[in-house]
């Protein structure tokens, strides 16, 4: 029984970190295709002009804060994956900028940019998924969401146009890719999170049935004798 409950959770918190490289790896991606970034990422770059450090250390920065709003808004302690959340996505972001190069033709910026949205929307669903904790930004949009009952990505919209102001008045870079994101990005975090949900808990349902033989279906074609009686 232990050892059951020790695998779902080794499968919950690999599915929550992956999610986390992919949504990364996403921004970064969106980062260097140059033709405008996300509304949180023009905040924490425009916060980085202003007062200095890096991209991925006000990503954490203003996690905090945007976590602690959530909590007064829901009245709950926050969960251990979005602390967990917090502070790797701001270390692969910086990783991942580290290591990608910056495009110079222009079809190329544009696979990048439209490729970025499709990947951080569904790095997105694959982290909430298996229910270790949305991020401190995801977890303000879960919780307008339950607060107002508005579809998730008219809560996503309207929050990716908030910041964005701030991040514009700010100085943060915008562009025509801005404008893309914020009305892409609630459509596919919509589609991404339920399918993402299923199959999570699909492939943890399947992990722990083949571990367990009482649970196993026994197939026909087995060499036990059994075979005839089984027909």
């Amino acid at each position: 029984m232990q050892a059951r409950f020790l695998q779902t959770a080794g499968l919950r918190w690999l599915f929550f970190l992956v999610g986390l490289m992919v949504m990364s790896f996403g921004i970064a991606l969106m980062i260097r295709a140059e033709l405008g970034i996300a509304p949180w990422e023009v905040l924490h770059v425009g916060l980085m002009q202003q007062i200095g450090l890096t991209v991925g250390s006000w990503s954490i920065i203003t996690g905090f804060l945007v976590l602690f709003v959530s909590c007064l808004l829901v009245k709950e302690w926050p969960k251990l994956g979005t602390v967990v959340n917090m502070i790797i996505v701001g270390v692969f972001i910086d990783l991942f900028l580290f290591i990608l190069p910056s495009s110079e033709l222009a079809v190329i910026s544009w696979i990048m940019l439209l490729a970025s949205i499709l990947i951080n929307g569904y790095g997105i669903g694959l982290y909430i998924a298996p229910g270790l904790g949305a991020g401190p930004r995801d977890s303000l949009m879960l919780a307008l969401h339950k607060l107002t009952g508005w579809k998730v990505q008219r809560v996503r919209i309207l929050l990716e146009l908030v910041v964005l102001a701030a991040g514009w008045l700010l100085g943060g870079p915008v562009f025509l890719g801005t404008l893309i994101y914020c009305v892409g990005i609630g459509y596919v975090v919509g589609i991404s999170l339920p399918h993402c949900k299923r199959m999570v808990t699909k492939l943890i349902e399947r992990g722990i049935i083949y571990e367990n033989i009482d649970k196993g279906t026994l197939r026909v074609n087995n060499y036990d004798g059994t075979r005839k009686e089984i027909r």
